[in-house]
């Protein structure tokens, strides 16, 4: 009996497939057949299909998915001083790195060399013409209903959390409507899985589309986008994480990454957060971790603390506006890295969420959703690497928590080193 093919194997084959027919047509005189059968006719309906199914799942999946992850937060009131350290050692380490992969976006400049301008169906609106006040000022919407028709993505985060929040502090007599809202987050994420069943057809139609107008160089910039995300996570790791460890508890580093290399194993095979759970919980408490911190900050992080999956946003957003030869000013960088903030919040960790959470992203600054699919194959490659930075963040934070909360038994964290007399910098 033959294996089934997995989605990202038939997402890899409708990369190569797209990229050869694309090739191909490069090669092919303009023609009836060329450009209005293929090119504006089967490929965009395919390539374009795809693209709108993914924005029609934004607005509900980003409402719903936020408010059941805000509403689950009733442990933050009862765990007080952990709570609040744990939420904002999550916000900001995903700030740090979202603004860490814009600054490497703009070092790298991965999209520039590659002109796309010509394949926006939809021209772009940037908003840097309204002050940073009325910026911030706009985030709070008066009509939280028009905000969800008309798609205001940091309006529709803020009545999110707003609302998510509120359910969580008014306790049982909110569970009628919380229980509607996982009943609903779970058909959203059905419906994630559904959609996901086209992506291969659809990516084929999108690759095959780009390489027959831009040809090799397409290759190329995505290298470019590759290298950009893949040093970003690495300069997470080792400047932020191991620069928090180090400066908030003191402890030597090398017992905590050989510990973490058995929950690296998992996260990186199955680029799941939820499927390394009991291992990262486990792994943690053998570094001196109590449980009551433990079963707190790590489930909660895999939850909330996106930091893999922000900076492949940031750098995302830089690649793509290079793309289509759009500037973005310091009221869009705010915007990309308040937005992709607050959004991890509650993102859901199933495949596919990820790219509807950065078509939010470029909706909220106005960028075309067409680079989208010119990312998600290569993704698929990344997904497993910005996965393993997600958890390793999770890890780093229940550490720092546990060591302000006098939670953490230092002996143990040292205990296989000093048995082996092997304790590293």
């Amino acid at each position: 009996m033959k294996k089934k093919l997995g989605l990202t194997s038939k997402i890899f084959i409708g990369i190569l497939l797209g990229a050869v027919l694309g090739l191909i047509l490069k090669g092919v005189p303009d023609g009836t057949i060329k450009n209005t059968i293929l090119l504006d006719g089967v490929l965009k309906v395919m390539g374009s299909g795809f693209i709108n199914s993914i924005k029609m799942l934004v607005v509900p999946l980003v409402f719903i998915s936020l408010v059941c992850g805000s509403s689950s937060m009733g442990d933050v009131k009862k765990l007080g001083r952990i709570g609040i350290r744990t939420f904002c050692f999550y916000l900001a380490t995903t700030a740090i790195a979202i603004s860490l992969a814009l600054g490497v976006g703009k070092l790298i400049n991965p999209g520039v060399g590659l002109d796309m301008s010509n394949l926006i169906t939809q021209a772009p609106t940037i908003g840097e013409s309204k002050p940073l006040v009325e910026v911030i000022l706009s985030i709070i919407p008066t009509n939280p209903i028009q905000s969800l028709a008309s798609g205001e993505m940091l309006q529709i985060i803020m009545f999110s959390l707003l609302l998510g929040v509120s359910m969580s502090v008014v306790g049982k007599k909110a569970d009628p409507l919380r229980k509607l809202f996982e009943s609903a987050n779970e058909v959203c994420m059905k419906m994630v899985s559904i959609i996901m069943l086209v992506a291969p057809y659809g990516v084929f139609a999108l690759i095959a589309n780009t390489f027959a107008t831009t040809g090799f160089d397409a290759i190329f910039s995505l290298l470019k986008y590759m290298f950009a995300v893949s040093l970003a996570l690495v300069l997470q790791v080792v400047i932020v994480y191991s620069g928090m460890v180090k400066i908030f508890t003191g402890l030597k580093l090398k017992p905590f990454f050989k510990k973490f290399a058995g929950v690296a194993a998992v996260t990186f095979s199955t680029a799941s957060s939820n499927a390394a759970l009991p291992l990262t919980i486990e792994s943690m408490e053998e570094l001196g971790v109590d449980n009551s911190v433990a079963s707190f900050t790590l489930p909660l992080g895999a939850t909330i603390n996106m930091d893999g999956t922000a900076i492949m946003q940031g750098v995302a957003c830089i690649f793509i506006a290079q793309l289509y030869g759009i500037d973005l000013g310091i009221n869009s960088f705010l915007t990309i890295i308040l937005t992709a903030t607050l959004a991890s919040v509650g993102t859901a960790g199933v495949p596919g969420v990820g790219m509807i959470t950065l078509s939010m992203v470029l909706t909220s600054v106005g960028l075309p959703l067409e680079g989208i699919g010119l990312i998600m194959g290569v993704d698929r490659l990344l997904d497993m690497a910005r996965t393993t930075v997600n958890v390793m963040g999770d890890c780093a934070c229940t550490l720092v928590v546990s060591n302000k909360e006098g939670e953490l038994d230092k002996s143990m964290y040292y205990r296989e080193f000093t048995q082996n007399s092997e304790i590293g910098a």
